[in-house]
């Protein structure tokens, strides 16, 4: 697919990081730790300090030519290691034939590679389509696994990918 762009998210882009976290939880809630509702309920001042992102981190946005949002990435660093958080992909553009996925996955990469030889994530057990599409791009699970908070009978899984 061609016409978009990945670009960082900047403050001013509070409503549409927003609109596509509401859209995220809509879709795939087991892929995040908070509900819908919750983030329903954010106010103003929440979605700008996520639209600014961390300090070190990088929050990525991919941009079609209209403007509209159609996935996002961020990389944070955690416990001292490059990880990935907060992965969507519309349904619309997944798949490797679209190439959004592995654009904005070279983008964390590229921000990862400055801060670490690897690049960290966890994944829920019952997500069985971002595993496989996070093990089609090089992440191997190292077995570490953590509960999950919102359903505590299921488990994240850790995965890691080497980037040198």
């Amino acid at each position: 697919m061609s016409g978009f762009i990945v670009r960082e998210v900047e403050e001013r882009d509070w409503t549409r990081l927003r609109a596509l976290r509401l859209e995220m939880l809509a879709d795939t809630p087991i892929a995040y730790l908070e509900t819908l509702e919750t983030a329903q309920a954010h106010p103003v001042s929440h979605w700008q300090r996520q639209a600014r992102g961390r300090p070190g981190g990088v929050k990525l946005v991919a941009e079609l030519e209209d403007g509209s949002w159609v996935g996002t990435m961020t990389g944070i660093i955690a416990e001292g290691v490059p990880t990935l958080v907060a992965v969507y992909v519309a349904p619309a553009v997944r798949g490797a034939a679209a190439g959004v996925t592995d654009a904005l996955l070279a983008g964390i990469e590229a921000w990862a590679v400055q801060h670490g030889d690897q690049l960290r994530l966890e994944v829920n057990e019952l997500n069985g389509r971002a595993v496989e599409a996070y093990r089609r791009r090089g992440f191997v699970l190292t077995g570490r696994t953590t509960p999950y908070p919102l359903d505590p009978p299921s488990l994240e899984l850790e995965m890691v990918k080497g980037l040198r």
